[in-house]
């Protein structure tokens, strides 16, 4: 059962519900649906929380009806939907159907893990992307870059944490790495928290007040831990991290949402081992907006902060005021991006197809020319 209190008018409330969503909700009153908040997807079947009087309880729901084969469109945890449970089978204990999912507000995508062009939602409904990186091993800035571009592009606030401070040393020997963190997510806060001594927990906790919040990371990022302590009870099995490789263990296998003590819902997140670009230009652009501020001084419009005349960037980069390394990550992230975008738009293959083209025709005048001065002498 879904433990759940709440003061507010509806029961719902506690979960999010709002004006907002009982106006996309108003087509549906009429049909003897419910609406209800998916905390729980499992093969083709959802948990969802729905009103039961002037309480809440949880049912479960076949998921057939919504399923169309976009996988964009897939329930998923944080979504809220809406419930016919006149029909559910007894045999099964199934107590109802989602026949539609609300429109959503934001949503985080990555790359699906596969050889198509198909995205995931990992959570929808997010007002927090809580990254979690871990400080018991060096500390992986692009990681960071990767998962607050996707935050920024979710429409959802990112936020760092990183956790196991405790492993860290004392706050002097880790505040460095939080100055990293900060400067790799310009506008983002970047709390130092600890689940074995509490240290940040708190703070943590007041940020996610009232909202909801996804956890993400890699495995071994201490997520199962942090649930627990911002739940205030053992919600997440927790296992310890693997000696040879420091690699965490799989310990959550599903996306679960959870009520926090101080107001909102948390959802924990599987160990994500590898994350993609999903269509994310706007969240690149603000994830780096030092760089795309900088580009703006550069002599040509499309300058790719190569070898370029006038480049700002790189000079920016010769002047140590843009470490080369974030340049480098800034170029990996768009190519990356660029190319998941292209699968699915046609015009964008077809101008990278161009510009490749350019390339090659540039590159080969350029050998000719310098085999052509090696001839006549000239250097």
């Amino acid at each position: 059962m879904f433990d759940l209190t709440s003061s507010a008018a509806h029961p719902l409330s506690a979960l999010g519900w709002d004006d907002g969503f009982a106006e996309s909700f108003t087509p549906f009153a009429g049909q003897g649906c419910v609406p209800g908040r998916i905390v729980r997807v499992d093969r083709g079947r959802v948990d969802a929380v729905v009103p039961d009087g002037d309480g809440v309880r949880t049912v479960l729901a076949d998921t057939a009806l919504v399923a169309t084969g976009d996988p964009m469109r897939v329930p998923c945890t944080g979504d809220w939907a809406v419930l016919d449970l006149a029909n559910g089978r007894v045999g099964d204990h199934v107590d109802g159907v989602v026949r539609a999912l609300l429109p959503r507000r934001t949503s985080f995508v990555r790359s699906a893990s596969s050889k198509r062009s198909e995205g995931q939602v990992l959570a929808a409904n997010v007002d927090h992307a809580v990254i979690a990186v871990s400080l018991a091993e060096p500390l992986d800035l692009g990681r960071i870059e990767r998962f607050v571009s996707l935050a920024w592009e979710s429409g959802a606030q990112p936020l760092v944490t990183l956790t196991k401070a405790d492993l860290a040393g004392e706050p002097g020997v880790w505040e460095h790495l939080v100055a990293d963190a900060a400067a790799a997510a310009p506008g983002v806060e970047v709390l130092a928290v600890s689940s074995a001594t509490g240290a940040g927990i708190d703070a943590l906790g007041a940020v996610l007040a009232g909202g909801t919040s996804v956890l993400l990371g890699r495995s071994g990022a201490g997520k199962s831990t942090l649930a627990n302590a911002l739940v205030g009870e053992c919600v997440q099995v927790v296992q310890e991290v693997r000696d040879r490789d420091g690699k965490g263990r799989h310990t959550t296998t599903t996306r679960d949402l959870h009520p926090l003590p101080s107001g909102g819902v948390l959802i924990d997140t599987p160990g994500l081992r590898g994350v993609g670009m999903w269509d994310a230009e706007s969240g690149l652009a603000r994830t780096f907006s030092d760089v795309e501020g900088l580009a703006e001084g550069c002599r040509f419009h499309d300058c790719a902060h190569e070898s370029e005349p006038g480049c700002a960037v790189q000079e920016a980069v010769a002047g140590g005021e843009l470490p080369e390394r974030r340049l480098e990550s800034y170029r990996k992230l768009l190519r990356e991006n660029q190319r998941i975008v292209a699968k699915t738009d046609a015009r964008l293959r077809a101008e990278l197809r161009r510009d490749w083209k350019q390339k090659q025709a540039l590159g080969r005048h350029m050998m000719e020319r310098k085999r052509g001065e090696r001839g006549t002498g000239r250097r």
